[in-house]
């Protein structure tokens, strides 16, 4: 791996005092967890569910369960890799301030970055809630249920639908995680976006937003985005032995 890419990033890094990471897709595909546009991502095997046929149809929450559970069996074995524990290192050594995602597998969490530093513009896909009530449930009691009569899970407390912590298509974008991300993005003074296509919006707009308000920006991906053209460094390269060679070497320089 050329070294030229890995001691840019460095230095913006430690030229920075205050650092958001934004995250996408790329950044678990190297645990294991498909994407969802690319060939052979999720959407070429199952159109998505919209919100509005979700909570219309049972036989829509049955599909939607379905899925879920065959998907959960595929990526059983997802674990934090390389790359997510580059990101919880510089967490931890107070570097990064937040991470935003527009990942629902937890794995950043799972990493050891704290739950207060993640911010889940989509959801999250490890627990389910009530849509009327919000109670949380885990998700084994409602796998073995729903095995066992098919039947899509309604809440025990008030009756209402119950569904993964996710945002659908369809589904209002969560307020106060967009409004936390809009305050960390504003904040900042280094930008790096990860693993992710920068074409959903408006999860998408925030490293215009940062760029735009004097943050430097940098885009990690293995392919090219419509928004490179804003970024101070790009790097078309693997995430997770990218940022642990960051982490390496920044490790190393400490010693």
């Amino acid at each position: 791996m050329s070294k030229q890419g890995i001691n840019a990033l460095r230095n913006l890094v430690d030229q920075a005092s205050r650092v958001v990471v934004f995250t996408g897709a790329g950044m678990s595909t190297e645990s294991g967890i498909p994407d969802f546009r690319s060939p052979g991502g999720i959407w070429t095997k199952n159109h998505p569910i919209d919100f509005g046929d979700f909570l219309a149809s049972e036989d829509t929450r049955r599909e939607a369960w379905r899925r879920k559970f065959n998907i959960d069996a595929e990526i059983a074995n997802a674990a934090p890799n390389a790359g997510h524990r580059a990101i919880a290192a510089l967490v931890a050594s107070a570097k990064v301030s937040s991470v935003i995602t527009q990942n629902v597998d937890g794995l950043h969490q799972a990493s050891g970055v704290p739950e207060e530093k993640v911010i889940e513009l989509h959801g999250n896909a490890t627990y389910a809630k009530c849509l009327d009530c919000h109670k949380h449930f885990e998700l084994e009691p409602i796998r073995a249920a729903f095995e066992a009569d098919g039947i899509p899970p309604v809440c025990d407390q008030c009756r209402g639908i119950v569904k993964t912590a996710t945002i659908s298509f369809g589904q209002a974008m969560p307020e106060r995680e967009m409004r936390r991300a809009e305050e960390e993005t504003l904040a900042c003074d280094l930008f790096i976006a990860i693993g992710s296509s920068l074409v959903v919006y408006p999860a998408a707009a925030f490293p215009g937003l940062a760029k735009n308000n004097g943050a430097r920006l940098v885009i990690l991906n293995r392919d090219p985005t419509d928004q490179d053209y804003r970024a101070d460094l790009v790097l078309n390269r693997e995430i997770g032995p990218t940022l642990e060679a960051l982490f390496i070497s920044d490790s190393r320089r400490s010693e």
